[in-house]
């Protein structure tokens, strides 16, 4: 979008939120750069450039604005929309591959030489992965020098930065402040809003979204679905336990009209970013409302479910293994019996986690700790037992590799190659682990159920051929249509 001059302008005039994340102003004559929606008045046309990502704005030498922070302004959505060689690789760098195995790491992940990476990022993006993962780390450092106590030495480190040296420059580089200026504007800035007291060994934070996001079916799905031990609603939060690549951690998600509180209790504060970059992914807090319930309107008999309820998001995880094995356990039961069997799975096979903040007592278990299960110990049918098995055997040995970086329609093809793997277990996956905005759940009885209600087809095959039009986010448009039942994944607990 950033190269479509006029319609930025427009954006920016206007101070249209819509816009933050998708493309950044940079200032010629400041050298600032700026989200659209900045509060400060625009600046003269002649004097803007516009850049497709924090990292170029930074490469070219201008800092970030220091009254919109255009650093934590909601990702671009096209990276969760797509699923092509740029848009596995940003969503990878946001899970801080770049940081914990390198560019060579990174390409590996992709099937591409560093070169070919390096060139498609560079093309549209402006910026190599090197620099998108620096510009990544002088977010995480801000997180934490204003929102913990922590020496600036251990920020550092927490961050990714290999040295305090380069870790000062880069924070003066991009904010235009040393860190401990940025630490005492943030202490002042949190005195005069009387602040509440940080809970100590816990970082507490915002997640920006784009308006309009409706909590309902977010949260109430992932609460009435919660795996107990794993999983809690406990005084309006959605709680959880979360593995992480240097240590395990307690995540609390609490919806607010402008943006979800997120606090964070991590074993290694290294896994900061990781952190709230899955927990990003898991709300689908990147997402552009307007565009989905935009294009969702133009089926008539879908739009009374838009307008009564905008801005519906699709439940995801923050474990794509976690959820295939949930899945399996969920097939063609309720909603009550899939967290009786996924519960025992983890007191039996789980890691044990510290939780003095509520009442989460496990990791979900890893797929290597459920590969040595005894398949008689299941309270299931043989037939979903011999399922689970060869599920769990395939992503413990690598052979089938799930995650928010996965080809789509490759993790569709291995996954129906498994036995017991129907086109509804398959689609929900894609869904819900893998992130495709255009997963598509026509045989789902809710689903059947819904559009028959509305008027629209109900058979999988006429509904799959009247769904053509809500392409490419008919995953939103199941939230919707699942919307039109009581079940409690609708609503949120009270």
């Amino acid at each position: 979008m950033h190269t479509d001059t006029e319609r930025c302008v427009r954006a920016v005039q206007s101070k249209d939120a819509r816009f933050d994340g998708w493309f950044f102003t940079a200032v010629l004559t400041t050298r600032i750069y700026c989200r659209p929606s900045c509060p400060a008045v625009p600046p003269k046309v002649e004097n803007m450039t516009f850049l497709p990502s924090a990292a170029a704005c930074q490469q070219a030498g201008f800092r970030a604005c220091k009254r919109c922070r255009p650093d934590t302004s909601p990702g671009s959505p096209e990276w969760n929309a797509r699923a092509d060689a740029v848009a596995r690789a940003m969503r990878l760098i946001r899970d801080g591959v770049v940081d914990r195995e390198g560019v060579p790491g990174l390409a590996g992940r992709l099937g591409y030489s560093t070169r070919q990476v390096e060139r498609q990022l560079n093309a549209e993006l402006g910026a190599g992965p090197l620099a998108l993962a620096r510009a990544q780390r002088a977010q995480t450092a801000r997180l934490l020098i204003e929102t913990s106590e922590l020496p600036m030495g251990d920020v550092a480190f927490a961050a990714g930065f290999s040295s305090i040296r380069t870790f000062n420059d880069t924070v003066r580089e991009v904010f235009a402040l040393a860190p401990s200026e940025l630490r005492e504007r943030a202490v002042k800035a949190g005195r005069s809003r009387n602040a509440p007291p940080r809970i100590p060994g816990t970082i507490s934070l915002r997640l920006p979204f784009r308006a309009p996001l409706n909590p309902d079916n977010l949260f109430g799905h992932l609460a009435a679905t919660a795996v107990p031990g794993v999983e809690e609603w406990r005084d309006g939060a959605y709680r959880r336990t979360l593995r992480l690549p240097y240590g395990t951690g307690v995540v609390a998600l609490t919806p607010q009209p402008d943006h979800i509180g997120c606090r964070l209790a991590l074993t290694d504060l290294r896994d900061l970013t990781i952190a709230i970059s899955r927990c990003r992914w898991m709300l689908d807090l990147d997402a552009d409302p307007e565009a989905v319930d935009e294009q969702l309107r133009s089926d008539p008999l879908l739009a009374p479910l838009v307008d009564k309820a905008p801005g519906r998001r699709v439940p995801r995880t923050v474990d794509a293994a976690e959820f295939a094995v949930r899945a399996v356990l969920g097939q063609q039961v309720s909603t009550a019996a899939a967290r009786t069997h996924a519960a025992r799975l983890v007191t039996a096979y789980g890691e044990p986690v510290e939780d003095p903040l509520g009442g989460l007592t496990h990791l979900f278990p890893s797929s290597q700790a459920l590969a040595g299960l005894d398949p008689e110990s299941l309270a299931l049918p043989r037939s979903r037992r011999a399922t689970l098995t060869a599920l769990v055997s395939a992503l413990a040995d690598g052979s089938l590799p799930l995650g928010f970086d996965s080809d789509w329609e490759a993790a569709r093809a291995q996954l129906a190659a498994l036995p017991g793997f129907g086109p509804w277990t398959t689609e929900v996956i894609a869904m819900r682990a893998l992130g495709d905005p255009d997963a598509f759940l026509p045989s789902d009885l809710g689903v059947r159920r819904a559009a028959q209600g509305l008027g629209l087809p109900s058979t999988p095959s006429a509904l799959t051929a009247r769904a053509a039009g809500w392409r490419p986010w008919r995953a939103y448009a199941v939230q919707y249509l699942w919307a039109t039942d009581a079940h409690p994944i609708n609503h949120l607990p009270v």
